[in-house]
């Protein structure tokens, strides 16, 4: 497991863990799902990291991470930007599952510098829920995060910003959409949604179901593999 340490970027303390050393090849930022946290990586973060840096945070709200009460999508963006900034770094491939993808490519639109390469795991775009998901009360028992990230991001789905989407054809880093296939619980149209309006973006089903890089991680690593040696 990589070492698990603190940075404070802006209002907020982000937990992070690290693979790998800087100097090599373009880092690689992970963002996890909806109630992981960096851990979640574990099992595929020490192969990424042959030849490079790893860093995957515990998003706030999450883990070790700060858990402010406020989980706007842009904040918790720009927390990732300001991560990067903390850490060094000015050039990353990011990675994002679910919930993490959708920062991540909200990152890829509002930072393109930062963003050399974007790889989204089983990740739809965000457009209007009809009818309305509902807003789920907590559930008993110690929970993994804040649940208040739940409540508002379903709010968030149910009305997006309009924004959020039309911006997914402004994305300028090559980009890799890898699709879980019909065991997800994701449906597989809305992945490939997202993958139609990122311009050039490749889209890679793994039958695995939605956590494709836990539930199949040699699978998983093999397309990123190919894809970050393919990506110019």
């Amino acid at each position: 497991m990589g070492d698990l340490e603190l940075v404070r970027v802006g209002e907020v303390r982000l937990a992070y863990r690290t693979w790998g050393e800087p100097g090599g090849d373009t880092p690689v930022l992970l963002l996890h799902c909806l109630g992981a946290d960096g851990a979640d990586w574990a099992v595929v973060a020490p192969r990424l990291a042959a030849g490079r840096q790893v860093i995957a945070v515990d998003l706030r709200g999450h883990g070790a991470s700060d858990r402010p009460g406020e989980y706007a999508l842009e904040a918790v963006r720009d927390d990732v930007a300001g991560l990067a900034e903390a850490l060094g770094i000015a050039r990353a491939v990011v990675i994002g599952h679910s919930y993490g993808g959708v920062i991540a490519y909200l990152l890829a639109q509002a930072r393109p510098a930062l963003v050399a390469k974007l790889i989204l795991e089983d990740v739809p775009a965000l457009l209007p829920q009809d009818p309305p998901l509902p807003v789920p009360p907590p559930p008993d028992g110690p929970l993994t995060l804040d649940w208040a990230v739940k409540t508002q991001f379903t709010l968030a789905r149910n009305a997006p910003d309009p924004r959020w989407t039309e911006g997914l054809a402004t994305i300028t880093a090559p980009t890799l959409v890898i699709a879980g296939g019909p065991a997800s619980h994701i449906p597989q149209h809305e992945v490939a949604d997202l993958a139609d309006r990122i311009p050039g973006a490749r889209l890679r089903t793994v039958e695995a179901g939605h956590l494709v890089h836990e539930q199949r991680p040699e699978a998983f690593l093999a397309v990123v593999a190919e894809f970050l040696g393919a990506a110019r």
